[in-house]
């Protein structure tokens, strides 16, 4: 597939392996940094969404979508394990979870941006999972560039597959983009229900903040790991 990924927030809160351990399948090892796993939430803009060689679906070709989301690894490849990912177009919703067995739900989603700052807002549809919801202004700050490997900011944004499992068996789908450009970021959080909803205690500190104007992507079909 091919996407083009508009004003993310990447806000991210510290959490612990035994609130992860439950909810996702054994053979995926939770990463951590540090010792410590850290669980995300993405809100972001998405267009030019299509099948390569395609043309792009009126209704499911730009839309809002807000994950949330951890870090795991199996075989030595480092991917994003997704509790959640909501969308705004059903066509999408239906389409992920049917062809590449991610948890996408219905949600009604609202995004503006005016001389940079970013208002953004989602609440779940009550039939398609547990009530969720998400309210925030955010904008990035300073200058924008790819982070260092090594660094904190480099294992919360620098991967490049996806992990997805029907309860018995494991896929895993490659990813291609070029390295982030980030930037620090300030976001004021008014709702986010996000994380409570995915059965992850909620988080007791401030999170830590990063904001991308832009990213080009390419995604491969999965393929099964387990």
């Amino acid at each position: 597939m091919v996407q083009r990924w508009h004003d993310l927030l990447f806000a991210h809160w510290p959490c612990t392996i035994a609130d992860l351990r439950p909810l996702i399948p054994a053979p995926l090892e939770i990463e951590t940094f540090d010792g410590t796993p850290w669980v995300g939430v993405i809100p972001f803009y998405m267009s030019g969404v299509r099948i390569r060689a395609t043309p792009p679906v009126p209704t499911a070709n730009r839309f809002e979508e807000l994950n949330v989301r951890t870090y795991v690894t199996l075989d030595g490849r480092p991917g994003v394990w997704f509790f959640s990912l909501d969308a705004v177009s059903m066509l999408a919703v239906i389409g992920a979870r049917l062809g590449i067995r991610l948890p996408y739900f219905r949600a009604s989603m609202e995004k503006a941006s005016h001389d940079g700052v970013i208002s953004y807002t989602s609440k779940r549809w009550s039939i398609a999972g547990p009530p969720a919801s998400f309210a925030a202004t955010y904008q990035g700050i300073g200058p924008a560039a790819p982070a260092a490997p090594g660094t904190l900011e480099h294992f919360l944004t620098e991967r490049y597959a996806l992990y997805a499992s029907n309860g018995t068996r494991i896929w895993r789908g490659d990813i291609f983009h070029p390295r982030w450009n980030i930037r620090a970021a300030t976001a004021r959080i008014d709702r986010n229900s996000m994380i409570t909803a995915a059965g992850i205690r909620a988080p007791d500190h401030e999170p830590l903040l990063h904001f991308s104007e832009f990213q080009d992507v390419r995604l491969w079909w999965p393929t099964r790991v387990r």
